[in-house]
């Protein structure tokens, strides 16, 4: 629940006095730490789909190539350059002289495990979205391997790039997933040092970085990542200086913090996306309101989304009709049915649908409590009265993969994979994802995502998103912003991407 706005002034003034003395405290010891209401489910990068998961995952592992979030170019990282043989052949060379954090050296017996394991059921990665275009990945000599695809993949660059860090072969394979979980070792510019799950994890700077990457040596020695789920508690710890940064900060409670002296705010639009799932087969009621198109284009109808977005969310937030982030490659919003808002339509689909005096169903969420309470008081004004169900993400996950949730509150950030195939085809492709299991979107889908030629991907994404949008699958939403607080004492730059780079941060 939001902050009230009393509260929180008295919350400040009393924080003044203490913050003085206690702001310091984390700098004195070069230790920043930074808290979150998410815990992942496993370190692993490929064995968690949160966003906590995808941070600790660049921080403390590296990637073959690196995109610049300020050009988007791509740079060398792990591999030091890289050929397309032909369109399903990627060869790469691999960086020498770079060593995993136990001391290890980093060869292509890494890079072909990480990625041939991960295609192995056995692994039971649960990302596996981001690298089933692989077929395998064969090791040519020590320091090049080749990756053979399925089948073209014009954004395999675009994921290589993003959430599929190198692991090490030799010392995954001796501890296992639960130990890694436990100890986990990478190449990056920070090594994990302490786990405490559920509750807190310590990182310290890796002395032996390799100079040549691409991102800033690290300024700052120690990272502590803490859980703190409720958010009012965050806001009291910032403000005492117990920690340095938050984010996911509501706006009401946002615009207050400016107020600190010692305190610093960010806002920007991510490219998170707020929708609403609408379980389209049905649960295992027979007369499920979702299974009726007019019951799930009500819904659309019934969502102020430029009330969700300009008022509640704020800080740069935007209406969205399409199931992607408009700025994603293949993301047409000319392509999406529009739904503006209306709850007199909403009413009267409803009634046509055989439920004029509405009708009561479960809604599911897992983050961002006052947003789907915000969409509930929406849904109640047309007669859907909707119960909210709040729990934890990798069980919501695991409800919805087995059709059990009729109506539940996501967000999705791609993992700031700047291509549409990262999130309408994770969702619409058949995949364990796939609530509505469309035969005709998913043939569209494997078209897009394969073609080498950019305008026939469009077209047929285009084609997706149109009948997607037209069938109501999902009820689209808003862009997310992040509000970032932090300590004035920290030099902190946001991007779009959602992906803090603490490798950045210094303190002033």
């Amino acid at each position: 629940m939001w902050f009230p706005r009393k509260l929180i002034s008295l919350a400040v003034t009393g924080a003044l006095a203490l913050s003085s003395h206690s702001a310091l405290a984390n700098k004195s010891d070069d230790t920043l730490v930074f808290a979150s209401n998410s815990w992942p489910e496993n370190i692993s990068p490929y064995h968690n789909n949160l966003r906590e998961g995808t941070v600790l995952g660049h921080l403390a592992w590296d990637t073959l190539i690196y995109r610049d979030p300020a050009t988007g170019n791509y740079l060398p990282m792990l591999a030091t350059e890289w050929e397309w043989k032909d369109s399903t052949h990627l060869v790469f060379k691999l960086r020498q002289g770079v060593k995993f954090q136990n001391g290890d050296d980093f060869t292509a017996d890494d890079v072909a495990f990480t990625f041939n394991y991960g295609l192995s059921p056995d692994s039971k990665v649960v990302t596996l979205q981001n690298i089933n275009w692989i077929k395998q990945v064969n090791k040519i000599d020590a320091y090049t391997v080749e990756f053979e695809l399925k089948q073209p993949f014009p954004a395999a660059l675009e994921y290589l790039s993003g959430p599929l860090p190198i692991y090490p072969e030799k010392y995954f394979k001796q501890v296992g997933l639960a130990g890694f979980n436990n100890a986990p070792i990478g190449t990056g510019p920070y090594q994990i040092t302490k786990v405490t799950n559920g509750e807190s994890l310590e990182m310290k700077l890796n002395p032996n970085y390799f100079a040549d990457s691409p991102i800033k040596q690290p300024s700052i020695g120690h990272l502590k990542f803490v859980l703190i789920p409720d958010p009012d508690t965050q806001i009291a710890q910032l403000m005492t200086g117990q920690i340095d940064w938050i984010w996911r900060v509501p706006s009401d409670q946002a615009e207050q913090l400016k107020m600190m002296p010692n305190l610093s705010v960010l806002s920007s639009e991510t490219m998170r996306v707020g929708y609403l799932t609408l379980n389209s087969l049905g649960t295992d009621s027979e007369d499920s309101p979702f299974k009726k198109l007019k019951v799930r284009e009500a819904v659309n109808y019934a969502i102020n989304r430029d009330g969700l977005a300009h008022e509640l969310v704020r800080g740069g937030s935007r209406p969205l009709y399409t199931p992607c982030f408009p700025e994603q490659f293949g993301c047409e919003e000319s392509a999406a049915k529009h739904y503006e808002y209306s709850p007199e339509t909403a009413k009267k689909l409803l009634a046509e649908a055989g439920y004029p005096d509405g009708f009561e169903t479960d809604i599911y969420a897992y983050r961002d409590r006052e947003y789907a309470e915000a969409i509930i008081g929406d849904l109640r004004k047309v007669g859907i009265k909707a119960k909210l169900k709040y729990m934890n993400y990798a069980a919501l996950r695991d409800s919805l993969r087995a059709g059990k949730v009729p109506m539940s509150f996501q967000t999705w950030g791609s993992y700031s994979i700047n291509d549409a195939s990262a999130m309408v085809s994770v969702y619409f492709k058949g995949s364990a994802d796939d609530g509505d299991k469309d035969a005709q979107v998913k043939e569209w889908l494997e078209i897009a995502d394969t073609s080498i030629k950019p305008e026939e991907r469009i077209e047929y994404y285009q084609k997706a998103i149109s009948r997607i949008t037209e069938n109501a699958y999902w009820a689209p939403m808003f862009s997310f912003t992040s509000n970032y607080a932090f300590t004035s004492d920290l030099n902190f730059t946001a991007y779009p991407d959602e992906l803090p780079r603490f490798w950045e941060a210094s303190w002033k």
